[in-house]
């Protein structure tokens, strides 16, 4: 018992690590991780690369897949963009093998342990942000040698100890009839640690011990290949359509993966063990092969369907069928703590692409106003009926963004990116505001039709010029949501504001002036109403200028 809890508590220190390590990365290349997104999509080759990187920044194929899940879900990425990236999330993984072959068990790991722990604590009391993260992510990387070497003492080797796995030496006895039996443990044992790159280093530990030989231990690595796939699926489980095919496509690809390895099993290990130095069956050696079958496996096999992309994701398709009568219209972000994995820095990209529809939905209802006011002879009690849903929309949208943003500042983000999350909760109260503003239009027009308000000729045609630059404004705040917001761009906002509020003090005197007719009284403070409400999507949308230029 002691034995194992020794075990288990070198693996959480690895896996603490592997944490902190992620996080400290992150932090440090938050902006090369928001390129990333930006350009993963671009062709199946470019999203390959992009999970590659991804994996080998987070340290586990199960994370990123589940980073992939929400990206789709969120629609950041299309169905058959996401299975590129899970392709090269499946290669990404394989750096855990090289990382512990070439210095996992060469020698004492507290050498390169220790002072990793003792310089990077130095750097997290410096002033600049950048050497703090660095050495977080120097923490984080010595704990987890920290771990590996305190597992690589905690697991016997054959001879101290032969009672502690015996059971593996049972199966090992059955040959290659024993190669199921090891496929079916890797898959248990990757779905109990939830993260392939634990799996992966239980397997290279047990292989450096002597526990198990070469040909089982691929056998539990091809069993891992399986078993990450089950973290993305329940990911999945609460998310959309979408969502649920990006993660079965995940499963094909894996599943497609081992169905032909199974019978050239024999024929692919014996060829990674003539092609790598010293005997596979040499604990001193065990590892290299192990990380060579690994990688030329996930290779192999991107290369063999990486040209089935799409058949993949119409397989995908009809093994998750959309609900008659169902619709993904209007799904959004949601908080769903346990399926998001702790990197701030890439759900982040998510928040922002909600926002962007946010503002697009602004305008949206914006010109539903228009349509309403300049169409007295129509019934578009219907079109009413759509703009009051968006309303109500934006109201969930408000509260789910703003909730998600504060999940992921219980993340690990960078100060520039703490800043950026307080700017976007405030840009959504302002976006919030704005489709309130252009709902209380749509309601006064239908009013005005209504009660039967009678305007003087001019008027309309007075609105449809005064709305003109509140659109124009609207455009430029949508586009600035992608952009760096500079001093130039401030300038302009404030041109357009001052323009609205000249038009509505000049088209208010008006009005004031008419009102000395009792008769057009109800009228009037109708018509004023409406020039209030427009001229306040105005200073909501400078306001929005104003945060955006706030963010470096």
């Amino acid at each position: 018992m002691t034995t194992f809890f020794a075990i288990f508590g070198a693996l959480g220190l690895f896996l603490y690590g592997m944490k902190v390590m992620s996080e400290g990365l992150q932090k440090v290349s938050g902006e090369g991780l928001r390129a990333l997104i930006r350009n993963m999509t671009r062709n199946r080759f470019s999203g390959i690369v992009s999970g590659t990187l991804m994996t080998t920044l987070v340290q586990s194929s199960s994370a990123t897949t589940v980073m992939i899940v929400s990206f789709v879900n969120a629609r950041l990425l299309t169905l058959t963009e996401s299975i590129g990236m899970i392709m090269g999330a499946n290669l990404g993984t394989t750096t855990t093998f090289w990382i512990v072959a070439f210095l996992g068990f060469k020698f004492s790991l507290a050498k390169i342990a220790l002072p990793c722990v003792g310089i990077g604590v130095a750097m997290i009391f410096f002033k600049r942000p950048k050497v703090r993260d660095s050495g977080e992510a120097l923490i984080g990387f010595g704990l987890l040698f920290l771990g590996l070497s305190l597992l690589k003492k905690a697991v016997p080797d054959v001879k101290s100890n032969p009672e502690i796995f015996s059971f593996l030496q049972d199966w090992s006895d059955f040959g290659m009839g024993a190669v199921p039996i090891f496929f079916i443990f890797g898959i248990i044992l990757t779905v109990v640690v939830q993260s392939s790159s634990v799996a992966g280093a239980i397997t290279l530990t047990l292989a450096a011990k002597g526990w198990i030989g070469y040909e089982h231990a691929a056998a539990i690595v091809l069993g891992e290949n399986v078993g990450t796939t089950i973290t993305a699926n329940l990911a999945a489980m609460t998310a959309g359509v979408e969502a649920k095919r990006a993660a079965r496509a995940h499963f094909l690809f894996n599943i497609v993966g081992v169905l032909w390895m199974i019978p050239l099993f024999g024929f692919f290990a014996g060829f990674i063990d003539k092609i790598t130095p010293g005997d596979a069956n040499d604990p001193a050696y065990t590892l290299y092969h192990l990380a060579l079958f690994h990688s030329m496996f996930n290779l192999t096999n991107i290369c063999i369907q990486v040209p089935f992309v799409k058949q993949l994701a119409q397989v995908a398709t009809k093994m998750v069928r959309k609900k008659e009568g169902s619709s993904e219209e209007g799904e959004h972000i949601t908080y769903q703590a346990p399926n998001l994995p702790q990197t701030g820095e890439i759900n982040l990209a998510e928040a922002e692409r909600e926002i962007r529809g946010m503002a697009e939905l602004t305008q949206v209802m914006f010109r539903g106003f228009n349509e309403v006011y300049e169409n007295p002879d129509k019934d578009l009690s219907v079109r009413v009926k759509e703009l009051k849903a968006m309303e109500e929309r934006s109201d969930r949208l408000a509260f789910d963004i703003t909730q998600y943003l504060i999940y992921c500042t219980s993340s690990e983000l960078s100060r520039e990116r703490l800043n950026e999350v307080t700017v976007m909760l405030r840009v959504i109260s302002e976006l919030e505001e704005i489709c309130d503003c252009a709902y209380n239009l749509v309601r006064l027009a239908q009013l005005k039709y209504n009660k039967q308000r009678v305007l003087p000729e001019g008027t309309q045609e007075a609105i449809r010029n005064f709305c003109g630059p509140v659109d124009q404004f609207m455009t430029f705040y949508i586009e600035s949501l992608t952009k760096k917001v500079t001093m130039a761009d401030i300038e302009i906002a404030q041109q357009l504001e001052d323009t609205i509020d000249a038009s509505r003090k000049k088209l208010r005197k008006e009005a004031v002036r008419r009102m000395s007719d009792q008769a057009n009284i109800k009228s009037e403070m109708l018509y004023i109403d409406i020039l209030n409400n427009i001229e306040g999507i105005g200073d909501h949308s400078l306001n929005i200028l104003k945060l955006l230029g706030q963010i470096d």
